[in-house]
Formats: structure tokens, C-alpha cells, sequence
């Protein structure tokens, strides 16, 4: 891009149980600090107050363009599942939204513009490919571990959406030794085992005092023994939904991401050694895991990369 040429942004948009965030990024995956606008979501809250909230945060963004510059498209990534046909979303985490149609909500505000949805999964794999720890890597795994747990995929150098859009929602895959209950209705879903939130209610049961990741972490550099068996637990439950994944795909490369993948990084420490255990499948055992190379701006820049990195998305 010559020095005179327009700054060409993308408006991403990335929505999550606990807040919905939009900013502009521009064609190097740089999040443009001063457009970025984040509103709160949450389980409680109604469908109206969602809307408003992406309606709010989507015209914000967009306000802030700077002069010169062209915006070019929409990147949303939403929490799953998602339905890629009608651009409709229901989150498992807000329960008002179910099949509710997000891009249109989103497209009336930027009228002829092109809008693409993803899942939010796929939206951080394809900012690790650009941007993050997965550059140059053709076959890899994104995923987030956070108040929930999502994934992405990207084999053979392109995305993998599948017909409804929710392939990669390795969230809901089923882990064998575990019988906590999903919120999907599925029981021993990597979810409900090793999310941030279940983390710390399996350690409260357990006699954990503390109620938040953050107190997890502390009491596992501490040394104390019910943090240190609970992020064991979801260390070694990951490591299996990983080492499931590898055998299916024949993954290269998986980066985790997301606020509760910092609890300590003996966390993908005990996912390796769960996925170590499948000595007669080189294939599999070989397959790397990363932590995420991206800021907090990973879910922003991997929406925008739907627009901005458009040839990788089918």
C-alpha cells in the first residue's frame, strides 16, 4: 500500500455472554484504539437491551472513522452456535437470543456494505493465522478459554464453517472420566469442565474459598492443594478434547486464549501430558499447543480478518 493510498478499516463486531465490544481494524490486524466501544451484555438481560447494546457500540465504531479513511465491510463473531444461512445467532450463554437475526440488526446500520458472521471461535483462529501465534501454520485449532470455551478451525489453509457455521465449537465435545453436567445438555463437555467459572465452582466444592479465576490463580501460585488439583483437572480434561481433535483432524498447531488460559501456564503444562498419553498415535501427540499471541484485541482483529483476509473464508 503506497503511502498516499486511504486507510482501509474494517468495522468488527464481537459478542460475548458478558459484553459486546466493536472497534475499527485496519488491513495490518491493528485494532484502531479510539474507535473502540464496548457495552455490557449478560445472561439477565433482554433482547431489546442486547440489541441496543450492538446497536450502540456498531454506531460508535463507525463514528469515529477517520477522515480519508474507507470502511470497507462488517466482521461480526458471536458467540455459538450461530446459523449461517439466515445470519442468525443463539448463544448458549444468552439464553433471549435464540435464532435472532444479528447480522440483519447489524447490516441496517451500515447499509451497502458487506456484513459476515462467524463464530467467535473461528474469528480468534483466524487472528492467531494473520497476526498471532499461528502464522504460517495451515492446520490449526484456536481456542478460547474463558466463561465459556469456543474454538475454530483452519485446515489446509482456509477456514472450516460447515453448513451451519458451528464446526470447531470444540466447547461441547464430550471428555471420557468426567460426568459434569452441560449446559448444551451433553454431560462431561470439556465446557462444563474446564471453563473458568466451572473451574472455580469445582474447587468451591471442594472447599476452595475464593469465587473468582483471579482467586484461583493466586491460590495455585500459593501452592494451595485444592487450586492446584482443580486447574489439574481442567489441564488434563482440555488435554483430552485436544488430543480428540488432533486424532480427527491431524492438527499441527493449537493456541489457547482467553482470561482463564492465564490462570498459570502449567495449564496447557498438564494438557500436554493428557495429550502425551496417546503414545501409539505420533501423528496426533505431535500436534503443538501455544498459548495465544494476541491481546485482548484478538476477537476484534479475527472479525475483521473476515473481511480483511476475505479469500480464507468460504
Amino acid at each position: 500500500m503506497s503511502s498516499s493510498a486511504p486507510s482501509r478499516f474494517v468495522l468488527a463486531v464481537d459478542v460475548g455472554g458478558t459484553k459486546v465490544d466493536a472497534a475499527l481494524v485496519d488491513d495490518r490486524g491493528v485494532v484502531f484504539g479510539a474507535s473502540r466501544h464496548r457495552a455490557a451484555t449478560g445472561a439477565t438481560a433482554s433482547s431489546e437491551r442486547l440489541a441496543v447494546a450492538v446497536e450502540s457500540v456498531v454506531t460508535e465504531a463507525r463514528a469515529a472513522l477517520p477522515v480519508g479513511a474507507a470502511l470497507i465491510g462488517v466482521g461480526i463473531g458471536c458467540a455459538g452456535p450461530i446459523h449461517l444461512r439466515d445470519g442468525a445467532v443463539s448463544p448458549l450463554n444468552l439464553p433471549v437470543w435464540r435464532e435472532y437475526p444479528l447480522k440483519q440488526l447489524v447490516a441496517a446500520l451500515v447499509p451497502d456494505l458487506p456484513v459476515r458472521l462467524r463464530m467467535d471461535g473461528l474469528c480468534i483462529t483466524l487472528a492467531e493465522h494473520w497476526v498471532g501465534a499461528g502464522q504460517g501454520v495451515d492446520n490449526l485449532m484456536g481456542m478460547i478459554v474463558s466463561t465459556g470455551i469456543g474454538g475454530g478451525l483452519i485446515l489446509g489453509g482456509v477456514t472450516v464453517s460447515g453448513p451451519t457455521g458451528n464446526a470447531g465449537h470444540i466447547g461441547h465435545i464430550e471428555v471420557g472420566g468426567f460426568s459434569d453436567a452441560c449446559a448444551c445438555g451433553g454431560v462431561g463437555c470439556i465446557e462444563a469442565i474446564a471453563s473458568g467459572p466451572k473451574t472455580v465452582a469445582w474447587a468451591r466444592r471442594q472447599g476452595f474459598s475464593g469465587e473468582s479465576g483471579e482467586d484461583l490463580a493466586h491460590a495455585y501460585a500459593a501452592a494451595d492443594p485444592v487450586a492446584v488439583a482443580a486447574v489439574a483437572r481442567s489441564g488434563q480434561a482440555l488435554g483430552q478434547a485436544i488430543a480428540s481433535a488432533a486424532t480427527l483432524l491431524d492438527l499441527d498447531l493449537v493456541t489457547i486464549g482467553g482470561g482463564f488460559s492465564n490462570v498459570t501456564g502449567d495449564l496447557l503444562v498438564f494438557a500436554r501430558e493428557a495429550i502425551a498419553q496417546r503414545v501409539q498415535f505420533a501423528y496426533a501427540t505431535r500436534v503443538r499447543v501455544v498459548p495465544s499471541a494476541l491481546s485482548g484485541d484478538g476477537p476484534l482483529i479475527g472479525a475483521a480478518a473476515l473481511i480483511h483476509r476475505a479469500e480464507m473464508v468460504p
